[in-house]
């Protein structure tokens, strides 16, 4: 194995099952993220996922490889029957894409289980398709891998997997002593979305499961092996969020090397006010969706109405929908008691197994229609007639026209029709579609506990749509992100969430959010922010609190919501949408070229460090060394609030440290900065440095590395130039931005 690989101009591969294959929340983090990741490496970077006919032809154009040493690699996997698709991922970035196509490697599944166990102890049970297919894919990956760097000598090779379905390739390439280094992030466990779905107290619990034990209660143990495999063979391990960074120490037995945030690609609108005219017309078809579902019902304002909403996959207690229902039935009660006219209109939008549409659903939006359509009819033949009428005048005729010269008795007899067929002897239906389960639906049920069914007296109604929403849905129709739009607040009480994308897309949309500490969305933001609830960021207290305490708190904020004034509203709208360059990729995607560049350095600590430990390169000329770029970004250009915590950096923002959160999962010091007096008391403390691990240290088995052997440890200042040799691509990432 050669010493002399290039760690300036290294090569990327990144492994996951979600890429141009969209199953959930990591194909929205991969392909937001492409941009920023190909402005810093270009042709360099090609993304490895699993090949699905249905979804390919959509996504990927195909060429033929530039590379010589991958086309070679391909070619002799071809000759031995591996079907691949190589092109480009026809996505913002266009970048690289290779999909194996796991069907063709199935006749080798049962050798390839056998060496899994041989070499590595996991079990596989022969009726868990989708571990079938983890191992198929995983041992293609490390094929490739293995065949592509015996042939490609002279640049390093990062590889970078997502989650456990692609992370199988890592302990193989470990025990193949394949030169490649690794990174695995994981974006949640899953042990712990297993064992938060159960009723018991998680987070305060985490460190008294007996992890094996419980995974093989549920029939997860196998999946767990290969979870907890990956996490301890790859040299850098990372997660989404510091709670899921806690999380990962306790159940998969390693503290993480660092939190890389998921980010979105933000669009920032050239006039603050274009944002808000989105809102008002979004919110304009969410009205006429509620004129129709409330029809022989409608007896509320809709300038005093409010929209609440929360999304997400369908899991009842992570996600908090129990805690939402129970607040709005709390929230219904405090506004009845207060003689408050707000109506607050709740949506729950988690798809489930549904069948068809509600006849009275249906119902309700065809009325309405009809009634539009006729009150439209008369309007045009009332206008002609005042054109008629006022055309005729002269003379010391009267100018005005009676109501019955204008409107005919045939206009009358059509027009009483359509409001006659707008009475019901029903309430307004709580959801859109039959449920394939309505008596155990637990979504349905706690409605019914609480009693709200959308009475005349109610002022929370809830409408449950159990399908995801798009323009062409017959009721509502609309796209998520222009419902979203036309929303007033999103609440998300989830209990496990290691990121939590959907508050995130409503702060980069300017919708005020409620979340809890338990998401890292959450988390993110009580680092960074004062007072995260003055700028529209409400957070919930789920971890110290008692269940009671914490619905008691969601309820203050949803009932404080509701007595701001319309202008209030607005201003917390502009102040929401401010804080969306927290969010974009351009800043936190320098995390992920953080631990990028930990694992070069734990996989080629020659290239950086001589035999005694001190650095090949010195401080001052190191930016040479790494092809220049910027020392240290200028602080971010924010208005006077938020008030950020100090003057952070992109970089730093990404970055929670240990010291904040108190959860020892940071591989970043925070080191302290020259103080002025004018300085805040509290102020965040940076830059953040990298801190190197023995990379024999990381792995529990003892298995031979690529890059091999211990060496010395390092010293505070080895640590400094780490963090000094991300300058060029920070530069990079904001000089193509």
């Amino acid at each position: 194995m050669t010493d002399k690989r290039d760690v300036r101009n290294s090569l990327l591969f990144e492994c996951a099952w979600e890429v141009a294959n969209k199953v959930g929340g990591i194909y929205t983090v991969i392909k937001t993220k492409v941009p920023v990741t190909v402005s810093e490496y270009g042709d360099r970077y090609c993304l490895i996922g699993p090949l699905s006919y249905k979804t390919a032809p959509m996504e990927v154009e195909s060429e033929e490889p530039t590379d010589p040493y991958l086309a070679a690699t391909l070619e002799a996997m071809k000759s031995q029957g591996v079907k691949s698709l190589y092109g480009r991922w026809l996505i913002e970035g266009a970048p690289h894409v290779l999909l194996f196509d796991t069907g063709s490697m199935y006749h080798k599944l049962d050798e390839w289980k056998g060496d899994l166990w041989d070499l590595a102890g996991i079990p596989s049970p022969p009726n868990d398709h989708e571990t079938n297919e983890t191992i198929v894919f995983g041992y293609l990956v490390a094929w490739f891998l293995g065949d592509y760097v015996s042939r490609q000598l002279d640049k390093a090779v990062v590889a970078h997997f997502h989650e456990w379905q692609a992370g199988l390739a890592i302990p193989l390439c470990r025990k193949r002593h394949i030169d490649v280094t690794t990174v695995f992030t994981t974006h949640a466990t899953l042990l712990g979305r297993y064992l938060c779905a159960g009723s018991v107290d998680f987070y305060n619990n985490l460190q008294y499961f007996d992890v094996d034990h419980e995974a093989g209660k549920r029939g997860i143990y196998h999946r767990y092996c290969i979870e907890r495999s990956a996490a301890h063979c790859a040299d850098v391990f990372t997660t989404v969020s510091h709670i899921t960074a806690y999380e990962s120490e306790h159940l998969l037995k390693r503290k993480p090397d660092g939190v890389v945030p998921n980010g979105l690609n933000v669009v920032k609108f050239q006039a603050m006010h274009e944002f808000q005219n989105l809102h008002s017309t979004s919110k304009a078809k969410i009205n006429e969706f509620v004129r129709g579902h409330f029809y022989g019902h409608y007896d509320f304002d809709l300038d005093n109405t409010l929209y609440m909403f929360t999304a997400g996959r369908y899991e009842y207690r992570n996600k908090g929908v129990d805690m939402f229902i129970e607040s709005l039935a709390r929230l219904n009660y405090r506004l009845q008691k207060s003689g408050s006219n707000v109506t607050v209109v709740a949506f729950i939008i988690m798809p489930a197994a549904t069948n068809s549409y509600t006849i009275e659903a249906l119902k309700g939006q065809a009325v309405t229609k009809q009634l539009r359509d006729t009150v439209t009819e008369i309007q045009n033949r009332v206008g002609a007639r005042l054109f008629e009428h006022a055309a005729r005048v002269h003379g010391d005729q009267t100018v005005a026209p009676t109501p019955d010269e204008l409107l005919s008795s045939e206009d009358l007899v059509l027009l009483k029709r359509r409001i006659f067929a707008l009475k019901r002897n029903s309430l307004p239906p709580i959801t859109t579609h039959n449920m394939v389960d309505d008596a155990n639906d637990p979504i349905l049920n706690q409605i019914r506990r609480v009693k709200l069914f959308n009475n005349d007296n109610d002022r929370v109604k809830i409408v449950f749509h159990p399908d995801f929403l798009n323009s062409n849905n017959p009721i509502l129709g609309l796209d998520y992100e222009e419902f979203v739009r036309g929303c007033h607040l999103g609440v998300f009480p989830s209990y496990y969430e290691p990121w939590g994308y959907t508050p995130a897309e409503c702060t980069v949309m300017g919708i005020p959010s409620i979340t809890t500490n338990l998401s890292g969305f959450g988390c993110f933001l009580q680092d960074l922010i004062e007072r995260p609830q003055d700028e529209g960021c409400y957070i919930v207290d789920r971890r110290m609190k008692s269940v009671e305490d914490s619905v008691n708190q969601l309820t203050d904020y949803m009932f404080s919501f509701c007595n701001k004034t319309r202008r209030q509203r607005i201003n917390q709208r502009n102040r929401v949408e401010r804080l969306s360059p927290l969010l974009d990729w351009k800043n936190l995607g320098i995390e992920y070229s953080k631990s990028r560049q930990l694992a070069l350095r734990r996989a080629y600590p020659d290239q950086f460090y001589g035999p005694d430990g001190e650095p090949y390169v010195d401080m001052e000329s190191e930016e040479d060394y790494f092809g220049g770029g910027v020392g240290r970004m200028p602080p971010m250009s924010v208005p006077a609030s938020p008030r950020l915590r100090g003057v952070a950096t992109p970089g730093d923002i990404g970055t929670l440290t240990e010291e904040m959160q108190s959860l020892k999962t940071s591989d970043y010091r925070g080191n302290g900065w020259p103080s002025t007096a004018e300085d805040d008391e509290d102020s965040y403390p940076f830059p953040l440095v990298m801190k190197i691990r023995s990379r024999a240290g990381s792995v529990m088995s003892g298995a031979s590395t690529p890059g091999g052997g211990t060496f010395n440890s390092l010293t505070e200042r080895d640590l400094q130039q780490a963090d000094e040799a991300l300058s060029q691509v920070k530069g990079e990432v904001n000089g193509i931005h």
